[in-house]
Parts: structure tokens; C-alpha cells; sequence
């Protein structure tokens, strides 16, 4: 019988590493790495398909069982980074003074020094004076000015674009590309909306080029099914609805590796940090979800969501600095921008009678960055991974592991250098190195509210192991290292489902609002390259900002991700009692339905908190919280629970309630409606999904105290 392949590709900053699943035991068949192409004539699309390619012939895998076959991109960030980005022409509307000012996008600066910067040029067509006439003359006039592509923002054309789709249907006419604002971002706000359709508009050129070339080749290598991008909300799109809207790849290469860590790791409460050789992607899973927040650029919020995940400037190849005393820090440069190999990786007979040279390895770069200099004038970087060997944190088989005595040869250099032991100066270095991403970490647990007693921290990439159990130990947090933690990104890029956000601001929505919004989510999942029989959509309304959220997710192809094995209760009941740190005795069961076991343990200095986790039948801890309630009832059922829940679990602080969360574990999925601020509302979206749902199927609400 033939399989069916899911394949996906994740392009990082020095590998790029595809990776085949089987769709139906999830097991990696597959497995090609080559050097990042940056130099390429292609770019990093080079790579993109040379590791494709590696990774079917090396593993006699036919291009007809590939079912499925996707790819993060660096391109949009690179893009921005880089300033490699085109003039952008934006003709704002309207009908006011407010509209006009609102419209005009001066130049986005992208770096520090401004030199890279996203150029525009601005006109402004009154509504009442539009015509096809005038919309191409003042395209023109743009053009004249040396504008490449064009952004058409109209006042609240999100309720009605028609003038921005004709201003697309002239661009077409005149071969000149132009984005519209309203499909870039359905969010009212004209300056956000047209400044993200900018920098939408500006990557567009060279995005183009990027998937012409990569799926030029995966047609060329036989592969039939459509070619999908990942983006920076975790989800992955076709790559011809990437065509419209790049910007929405921006940070698809960390989203990656925190979907693979959600969904292979099976991690519900988890910081999840992918070490590589440069650079450490820092990021929150909270009750089984990634945390979204709306992507920067040139220090402006957009209207892109993208999972909140943090860069941070350390990870194994990074490079120490230091003065005659003492390490000073750790990175940001790393051993592979500096051209140098790894001690660690070293063999020891290459490092004769070491010393320490200082070095710049860019320009402009401090210049006490430490390099070990052999007597034939060879020279080797000592990184955070030649650390952790010297330090034995790092056991054989792992993907850090090196050579401990090229490690302690090229360490001893470096302790004689600022007077210190070898054990001393690489603790130093790893010391300087975790202070870097604890930093981070607990800045994004205090902003989503992570409760600390239930954080663990979860490893992927290369450097994980180089890195991540010090920084546990220092934090005296639990941690766990990814199976196949090198190619965790390309398993997220795998096992990823097309999503799509539709967001709007509505105060007091009515039902038919609703409605709408989620018939408008499944049309843009669909678009995307989703099956419409696999979509599910989830709604949310945020009562402090009167935003509407419908979340869409689906599959390529009918049969939708599930990823193993079904757990009984006993098995349940251990993942839980370890995710709860007790022991299984203090654990028992609450409720549990088809999907679904709740089990709880009652916690506190007088046992007075009732701690919960739903787990599903798959081995999945969905919610975990410090103190709550949870019932099972049926469909008609709930009102009566989530009504007596909303009294009862509420906290009363000062003059202020805090509303409890609510949860729903129905069918098979559960529906978060945290954040609610009003029972009504609560009402409201919930029969969005009640009426998908018979009125005697079982359910599980979960009511949980905000005690933060």
C-alpha cells in the first residue's frame, strides 16, 4: 500500500532541514540537511530544495507518496532585516481631514542607523472625487516617483473595498503590483492596517521571486499536491494565497519549532526554547495553545499575528567575551559568522600550545570577542556548546556532544588568559549565556501569566542540550529535550494545520456579527488550502478592546492530524500526577467524557485549592490550572453550570471582580473563553458552537479562579 508522506522543510539561519512523517503512524521516515544557501543565485530557495530532494532519494521515498509538503521561510524577515525591500507607493481615501493624515506612511525605519529603511511616497484621493481615471493617474504619478508597488488603503475599507479592489484591477492592467490594505488585516485602525500593507507591499518583489523558484523545483521533482508556506501564527497557507499576503510569513521559522513542540511533544504548559547555533527562539505554550501577540517592525506594531516568540542573541555557537579578568557576556556573534570552527568539534591534536587572541567578528563588533590561536596559526572559537563539554553537561549521542579534550585544551587557554580555573571560566561562560534567555523567559512568563509552579521548559534544536538543562538548574525547573530535537522545526512545519484570523472591532456584537465572522474565517481557511470538512473555527471577543476573533483551522486533505496511540486511565493518571508534581495517590478523577479525563488534587496550606489538568484520550494535558471546579453535563446542560461557575469561582479584589475562565472539553476539542468580562457575551459565543453540537452529548466544564 503506498503511504502518505507529510514533508516539512524548515530554512534556519545555518541549516536547512527537511523532514518526512509518515501520516499515518507519525513515525520520521525521512531525514536531509545542507547548508543554508544564502549565497545562492536562488537565495535560501536553493536549499529549500536541495533538502527536499536529499531527503526523499537518501530515504527511497517516491514523489507520489508525498501528500503533503510545506516550507518555512526566512525571506519576509530577511527581507526586513536586510532592507531588501521595494519602494511603496500608497494611495490612501477617504471622506475627511483625520483620513488623510491617517493614510500617509512616512519611510519605516528598519535598523539602528536608519540606513535600511521600507521608502514610500503618499497621495490621497477624496472619496468623492474617485475615478478609474483618477486612481490610474495618481498611480502613475506615484510610479513617476519611483514607486515599485502600490498599497490602496481605504477609511474603514474593511466594510467595503470596493475603490481598493478597483485600484488592484489597474495595477493588474499595468503589470504593477498593489496590496490592499483590507486584505491584509480586517481590523479597524487606518494607520496600522496601511502601514502593515506597506511592508506587505515592499517584500512582495522578492517574495515572488522566492516561491516561483522553490515551486518551480518541487514540480520539477514530481511532486503534485499544492506547495504550502508556513506562517508566523503557527499555521501554514497555499503558496499561491502567500503571494498576496508574505508578510504573514514573518517568524514562520520560530512558529515552527513551538508547533512541533506543542504538537510532537505533547507539551501543554511549557516554555519552549529552540537552541540553535546563533540564535535561541524563546517561546509560551499555556494550556495547550501558543501564545499570539501582533508582530513589530521598525518599532510599530502591525496587524499581523505571529506567535509570541522572543530571539534571543544566545544559543550554541555563540562566542565569549572577555577582558583580563573575567567572561563580560556571551554572543550575540557566533562561531559561524565569525568563520570558525568549534573547539568542541576539534580534534585535540590540532590545538598545539593554544593562546588567546581578541578579534572583531564583524565589523563594528566589540573587539574582545575571544578566538584560541594554534601554533600553526589555526584558530578555534570557544562557544557555549565547547562549555557544556568541558562542564561533561553534554552526554554521547547528543547532538552538542564534542571532543572534551579539544574543549579543555581550548578552555585552559582562556582560564590561564584572566586567571581562573578551567571549571571556573566555562561555569562563567554558561552562567553569562543562561542569564541571557532567564531574562527572557521570565519576562514572557509574567506577560501571559504563566503560573510559575506549573512552568517547565522544553528543548528543540542542535543547542538544546548545550544550553537548556543549566538554565534549568539555575531556574530549579523541570525540563525536557525534544526526541529529535535538531529537527523540531521541521516536524512543526510537518504536522501543521492551515489557519486563518479574521479579527474585527465590534462593540456589543450581536449574534448575526458572530456569524458572519466565522462564515468569513472558514472562506479565508479555505483559501488557504484548507478542507472545508476539516475547518473548525473557535470564536473570541476580548470586552476591553471590543475585538472579535474567529480562529479557523484545518487540514489539506480530510483525514486530520492525530498524532497517537489512545491513553486509559491509569496511563492518564501518571502524565498527570508528573505534570502536577504529586504522587498518583493524591490524584483522582473528576469527570470525563468520550474525549476527555479531568483529574484533580487539592493543594494549598490547608488543601483549600482544587488543582485541575484535562488530559485527552491521545495523552494531550490541554488545561492545567491552580484552582478551579470542573463538571461533567450535556450540550443543554451547560448554561445552568457556566452560569453557577461565573458566581461562584469569581475573586473579588477591592472594588474589583475578576470573572472566572471558562472552558468547554466538547467533542473533541476544547473551546477556551478565557478573558471574558461579561455573562452575556460569555452566552453569546458560546451557542456560536453549541448549535454545531445534539444537546445530550457529553461535556466537561471547567471553571478556574484567576488568583494572579
Amino acid at each position: 500500500m503506498k503511504r502518505a508522506i507529510r514533508v516539512g522543510i524548515d530554512v534556519g539561519g545555518t541549516h536547512t532541514k527537511a523532514v518526512a512523517i509518515d501520516g499515518d503512524t507519525f513515525e520520521i521516515v525521512g531525514i536531509g540537511s545542507v547548508k543554508t544557501t544564502h549565497d545562492d543565485e536562488l537565495g535560501v530557495s536553493a536549499g529549500v530544495v536541495q533538502a527536499f530532494e536529499k531527503c526523499l532519494t537518501q530515504n527511497n521515498i517516491s514523489p507520489d507518496e508525498v501528500m503533503f509538503i510545506a516550507h518555512s521561510t526566512t525571506q519576509a524577515t530577511n527581507a526586513l532585516l536586510e532592507g531588501d525591500v521595494a519602494v511603496t507607493g500608497v494611495i490612501g481615501m477617504g471622506n475627511s481631514f483625520l483620513a488623510k493624515r491617517q493614510s500617509v506612511i512616512k519611510d519605516i525605519i528598519l535598523d539602528e542607523t536608519g540606513k535600511r529603511r521600507i521608502e514610500t511616497h503618499n497621495k490621497y484621493i477624496p472619496l468623492k472625487k474617485f475615478s478609474k481615471d483618477v486612481a490610474k493617474r495618481t498611480m502613475e504619478e506615484l510610479l513617476g516617483e519611483g514607486a515599485e508597488v502600490i498599497v490602496a488603503s481605504k477609511a474603514f475599507g474593511v466594510d467595503n473595498k470596493r475603490q481598493e479592489e478597483e485600484i488592484a484591477a489597474i495595477g493588474k492592467e499595468m503589470n504593477v503590483e498593489v496590496s490592499q490594505a483590507s486584505d491584509i488585516s480586517k481590523m479597524y485602525g487606518l494607520s496600522k492596517r496601511t502601514r502593515t500593507a506597506v511592508i506587505n507591499a515592499s517584500i512582495l518583489p522578492k517574495m515572488f521571486e522566492t516561491a516561483d523558484s522553490t515551486e518551480d523545483s518541487v514540480r520539477k521533482a514530481g511532486i503534485k499536491v499544492p506547495l504550502m508556506i508556513m506562517r508566523g501564527d503557527g499555521g501554514v497557507m497555499d503558496i499561491n494565497e502567500m503571494r498576496k499576503r508574505p508578510v504573514l510569513t514573518m517568524l514562520s521559522g520560530p512558529a515552527a519549532s513551538t508547533v512541533g513542540a506543542l504538537m510532537y511533544l505533547k507539551a501543554s504548559n511549557a516554555i519552549f526554547f529552540e537552541v540553535g547555533g546563533t540564535s535561541t527562539d524563546i517561546g509560551v505554550i499555556k494550556n495547550g495553545r501558543p501564545m499570539i501577540d501582533y508582530s513589530v517592525v521598525g518599532g510599530h506594531k502591525t496587524l499581523i499575528s505571529s506567535l509570541d516568540v522572543h530571539v534571543s542573541g544566545v544559543a550554541g555557537g555563540s562566542m565569549v567575551r572577555a577582558d583580563k579578568t573575567s567572561v563580560v557576556a556571551v554572543g550575540p556573534r557566533s562561531a559561524h559568522i565569525a568563520k570558525l570552527p568549534y573547539a568542541a568539534f576539534s580534534k585535540p591534536e590540532d590545538i598545539i600550545n593554544p593562546k588567546v587572541v581578541h578579534i572583531q567578528p564583524l565589523e563594528n563588533d566589540p573587539s574582545d570577542y575571544v578566538a584560541i590561536e594554534s601554533e600553526n596559526g589555526q584558530r578555534f572559537a570557544i562557544t557555549v556548546t565547547c562549555a557544556a563539554n568541558v562542564l561533561k553537561l553534554v552526554k554521547e549521542g547528543d547532538y552538542s556532544f564534542g571532543n572534551y579534550e579539544a574543549s579543555y585544551k581550548a578552555m585552559e587557554a582562556l582560564a590561564k588568559d584572566i586567571g581562573k580555573s578551567v571549571e571556573e571560566t566555562a561555569t562563567e561562560i554558561m552562567e553569562r549565556a543562561s542569564d541571557v534567555v532567564i531574562k527572557v523567559i521570565n519576562f514572557l512568563a509574567d506577560k501571559h501569566k504563566v503560573e510559575r509552579d506549573q512552568i517547565s521548559l522544553v528543548g528543540g534544536g542542535g543547542g538544546a542540550t548545550s544550553l537548556l538543562p543549566y538554565t534549568a538548574k539555575k531556574m530549579g525547573l523541570g525540563y525536557d529535550i525534544a526526541k529529535h530535537a535538531e529537527v523540531i522545526s521541521s516536524i512543526g512545519v510537518a504536522l501543521a494545520m492551515v489557519r486563518d484570523v479574521v479579527e474585527r472591532v465590534i462593540p456589543n456584537p450581536a449574534p448575526q456579527d458572530l456569524e458572519d465572522i466565522r462564515n468569513e474565517a472558514i472562506q479565508s481557511a479555505t483559501k488557504s488550502g484548507a478542507s472545508p470538512e476539516t475547518i473548525e473555527v473557535q470564536m473570541e471577543i476580548d470586552s476591553q478592546t471590543n475585538k472579535v476573533r474567529a480562529i479557523a483551522t484545518g487540514s489539506t486533505e480530510v483525514k486530520t492530524t492525530d498524532l497517537s496511540a489512545s491513553v486509559d486511565e491509569a496511563e492518564a493518571k501518571t502524565l498527570v500526577a508528573k505534570s502536577m508534581q504529586v504522587s498518583e495517590e493524591k490524584v483522582y478523577l473528576v469527570a470525563e467524557n468520550e474525549y476527555f479525563f479531568c483529574f484533580g488534587t487539592m493543594k494549598g496550606t490547608k488543601d483549600e485549592q482544587q488543582e485541575l489538568r484535562i488530559i485527552d484520550k491521545k495523552g494531550f494535558i490541554k488545561i492545567q490550572r491552580g484552582d478551579g471546579e470542573a463538571t461533567k453535563t450535556t450540550v443543554g446542560g451547560i448554561r445552568n453550570v457556566v452560569d453557577k461557575y461565573w458566581e461562584d469561582l469569581a475573586v473579588y479584589k477591592s472594588d474589583i471582580k475578576l470573572a472566572p475562565d471558562i472552558y468547554l472539553c466538547i467533542g473533541a476539542k476544547v473551546v477556551d473563553y478565557t478573558g471574558m468580562l461579561e455573562l452575556s457575551q460569555l452566552h453569546m459565543v458560546m451557542d456560536t458552537e453549541l448549535m454545531q453540537h445534539g444537546g445530550r452529548e457529553e461535556v466537561i466544564v471547567v471553571g478556574a479562579r484567576n488568583n494572579l
